[in-house]
């Protein structure tokens, strides 16, 4: 996660400094003393499931251009993480789906994000790939792509998925 040098209230110079009560050094303007915390990003998703099988896509953007991942992206201000899940999934995959249990919270700490994962039902109609993804493809849990996955929030979700389709 790229680390701010000025202030985003005044421009002035940022610093790191203990400050009383913190457990870290934090970032703290050298003109009006605002302290900057750095916090991760949401990114809301959803692996859609119809016929015991899995929809993903193709990244058409980088990072991890190429690989396997669930449609899935940044949360915007304004709207719940359900509603950020059903957005991308119509944005990158062309589906509407209903969002349901949250499978499970994933971080990828050296990129300050946590990803919400939703299990989601697929609604009718075909996916098509959004200017996000260059394919996407339903797949049983047997033939998921484990070795072209995108990123490791994306197979221990889909491991997760499959391990609880064990269960029930």
């Amino acid at each position: 996660m790229p680390i701010p040098h000025f202030c985003h209230q005044c421009g002035g110079r940022l610093r790191e400094r203990f400050l009383p009560g913190e457990q870290r050094a934090r970032l703290v303007c050298e003109i009006c003393g605002f302290i900057h915390y750095l916090n991760p990003r949401v990114v809301a998703a959803s692996i859609p499931e119809r016929d015991g099988r899995v929809l993903l896509m193709r990244r058409a953007l980088e990072p991890r251009r190429g690989y396997w991942t669930f449609p899935g992206g940044f949360l915007e201000v304004g709207e719940t993480a359900q509603e950020g899940a059903r957005r991308e999934a119509e944005e990158e995959v062309s589906i509407s789906v209903e969002p349901g249990a949250i499978l499970g919270a994933y971080t990828r700490r050296e990129a300050g994000i946590v990803v919400v994962v939703f299990r989601a039902k697929a609604r009718e109609g075909e996916p098509r790939a959004g200017e996000e993804a260059l394919e996407v493809r339903w797949f049983t849990p047997e033939a998921i792509p484990w070795e072209e996955l995108a990123f490791p929030t994306t197979e221990q979700a889909l491991r997760d998925w499959v391990k609880g389709r064990r269960s029930r």
